[in-house]
């Protein structure tokens, strides 16, 4: 921030020259004014003293207009290349008084309607962050900045998640859903934060958030998964199965959670077996795999405006779900234009997957910070269904805002 201040205090010295130049100038005007008043006024002494003498018959008419002559020529000697008086209706303190107020209320206005915290946050968020706690931080920082961002909100609640603080995710949750509105992958992570919140308690809310997440969306991963977990532990194991075998089915194949999944099924059904029932074979879900193939090209209004390191990041997000994005790719300038295939094995978690949600948008942004979030550059799709199989062409051509 320090280059940012010294340049605000240039452009501020500027500012104050236009006042108070003019104002310097004004005072050498007056010295001016003042010592040709004082040689007219010596001046007109002179000719008094020139009439006395030729009253008291000192001098002669002919040394009178003598005498006269030469006290006019030094008149004029003294006051030659004098500039002509200037008034002035403003006065001197009124210029003064504005010098004073310009920096006084420039600096205000800044730290009302200013963004010095967004600048320090986006000079942070060029580094990588060297712990999670500092990158808490950061995010806590941009979610006051841009209290409105349901984007910030979401990352910052998944990370009070990823730190133990399921409370402040579940307040995060919550205002992440009043802005993006109730979508059943915000509804189930929420349900998911307030169960740990009350040291696994299933309460009435966890248990309606979990139910209208699931009435929205029947393969929302997280209620499933957070269902069967409470039919496990409420002893009703082929509950517990059933719930995990629709979970099972639309994880992505590579994903590291389901061999855990897979010892809680087995888990549920031997404590089934041994209290003398048997396992019914629900038929699961069948997945929906999703495949977008992408072709990015760079506008060539931009090519003179970036630099071949600059970080690309071409995504899918929902266009009616959570702001998170659903399959992501990274590339750079350098390799552009590209072709590029965004599948449910690119979520950035498993429970935001491209089959998971009809509509999708494509997004490509140019950051030079590295940042998936925010960048110069950007290019957008119009939105079309996620099991669309023709290639995609994506132009990033717009400042990035």
């Amino acid at each position: 921030m320090i280059d940012f201040w010294l340049a605000a205090g240039l452009l501020l010295l500027v500012a104050l020259s236009f006042l108070l130049i003019p104002l310097v100038r004004g005072r050498r005007a007056q010295s001016e004014e003042d010592r040709t008043a004082l040689n007219v006024a010596l001046y007109q002494e002179r000719l008094a003293e020139l009439q006395a003498q030729q009253a008291e018959g000192v001098l002669s008419p002919a040394q009178l207009d003598s005498g006269r002559a030469e006290a006019a020529r030094e008149l004029l000697a003294d006051t030659e290349g004098a500039a002509p008086e200037r008034v002035s209706r403003l006065g001197k303190p009124l210029p003064l008084l504005v010098a004073v107020l310009v920096p006084v209320l420039g600096l205000g206005l800044y730290l009302h309607f200013g963004a010095s915290d967004k600048v320090e946050l986006s000079r942070e968020f060029a580094q990588p962050p060297g712990s999670l706690a500092q990158m808490t931080n950061r995010l806590e920082r941009a979610v006051k900045a841009q209290p409105d961002s349901a984007e910030s909100i979401y990352f910052l609640a998944r990370t009070y998640m990823a730190q133990d603080r399921p409370a402040d995710a579940a307040s995060m949750f919550e205002r992440a859903v009043g802005l993006a509105g109730r979508q059943p992958e915000l509804l189930g992570q929420w349900a998911q934060s307030l169960y740990f919140a009350s040291n696994k308690t299933w309460t009435p809310q966890v248990q309606a958030l979990s139910d209208e997440a699931l009435k929205l969306d029947p393969k929302e991963v997280t209620s499933l998964g957070l269902k069967g977990i409470n039919a496990f532990e409420g002893q009703r194991y082929q509950e517990a199965v059933d719930y995990w075998k629709r979970l099972l089915a639309v994880l992505p194949p590579n994903d590291p959670s389901r061999s855990a999944l897979e010892g809680g099924i087995a888990r549920a059904s031997d404590k089934l077996v041994q209290n003398g029932g048997t396992v019914e074979d629900t038929p699961p879900v069948a997945a929906q795999g999703a495949r977008l193939k992408v072709h990015v090209t760079l506008s060539d209004a931009l090519r003179g405006k970036v630099e071949p390191g600059d970080t690309v990041f071409i995504f899918a997000r929902a266009v009616s779900g959570p702001p998170a994005p659903l399959a992501v790719k990274r590339v750079t300038v350098a390799d552009l234009p590209v072709d590029v295939e965004l599948t449910d094995a690119d979520a950035m978690m498993p429970q935001l997957k491209l089959s998971n949600f009809p509509e999708v948008q494509l997004v490509a942004r140019v950051s030079r910070a590295g940042q998936p979030t925010a960048g110069e550059w950007i290019g957008r799709s119009q939105p079309l269904p996620s099991n669309v199989t023709a290639r995609q062409a994506l132009t990033i051509d717009s400042p990035d805002q």
